[in-house]
């Protein structure tokens, strides 16, 4: 399936009225579909640089700490346009991200990758779900994340908001970010979400203008501290206030105990983007 069909099947179910529409309207009964989408494939070198030069990290032989995402994210967008999935993918907000490298994935690796939805749950904001992906090489796991998504409707002011992550001070010169970096990064991640493209299709979402991937501002936090994390690691973020294109943001980082904790703020405000921390895995 191309990506420009699978973003339509995202976006035709949050239209009102053809959501109504035999094979759009969901068919399931509001449960998450005990299906486990996979695909395999090899590492390819040139899109990895892509990958790595739209992210700020350096070329290597080996794939950024993030990159293996982009071997998942169709996966993603399968599992949420299934019909009998319960919510359209176009709307639902990627609240966090964890994910653990056990070894680095190599150029030329050819590699498997799982992944499946579970944990239905209650928000303040909504109902959340996870998105549980594996990468391994054989029966090597190499890689593992988990994606939290929500809903927003109806919450429970009593369910857990999720993790809570320290404030962190930003430090150095602020990031210049363009107003062509969502397409830049939909071309190498094949993320075409609306909202991160044009001011025009932002706004049809409710966006003033377009805004930047949130696993576009994790890469590349990771790639400013890439030369300080081990191998094996886990990171862990919150995504926080969308970032506006085009926009200036400023990255902090500080020491902990084991590891790091790092945030990506609004370099006129202050606000939070994205705080995260590091672990070893």
């Amino acid at each position: 399936m191309s990506g420009l069909t699978t973003m339509l099947r995202a976006a035709l179910p949050a239209v009102p009225v053809v959501n109504r529409l035999p094979g759009v309207r969901r068919t399931g009964d509001g449960s998450l579909p005990a299906t486990v989408r996979q695909r395999r494939g090899v590492v390819e070198r040139d899109h990895v640089a892509a990958y790595a030069e739209v992210c700020g990290f350096a070329t290597r032989d080996v794939a950024p700490l993030t990159y293996p995402h982009l071997l998942a994210f169709p996966l993603h967008l399968e599992l949420m346009t299934d019909p009998g999935f319960p919510f359209p993918a176009i709307g639902t907000v990627h609240l966090e991200n964890a994910l653990t490298q056990h070894r680095a994935v190599r150029i030329g690796e050819e590699v498997s990758v799982s992944a499946r939805a579970q944990d239905l749950r209650s928000h303040p904001k909504g109902r959340v779900f996870d998105i549980v992906v594996e990468v391994s090489a054989g029966s090597e796991t190499l890689w593992e994340s988990t994606s939290t998504y929500l809903r927003v409707g109806a919450g429970d002011a009593d369910a857990e908001q999720g993790r809570t992550f320290a404030a962190v001070a930003a430090g150095g010169i602020p990031w210049q970010l363009p107003a062509d970096l969502g397409r830049r990064y939909a071309a190498v991640s094949g993320d075409h979400n609306p909202i991160h493209l044009y001011p025009l299709t932002a706004r049809a979402f409710g966006f003033r203008r377009q805004i930047a991937h949130g696993m576009w501002s994790m890469a590349r936090c990771l790639a400013a501290m890439d030369n300080r994390l081990p191998e094996a690691v886990t990171v862990e973020v919150a995504f926080k206030k969308p970032i506006f294109l085009p926009g200036t943001v400023s990255f902090g980082m500080q020491p902990t105990e084991d590891g790091l904790e790092f945030a990506l703020l609004s370099a006129s405000s202050g606000a939070p983007h994205l705080l995260g921390r590091t672990s070893p895995a």
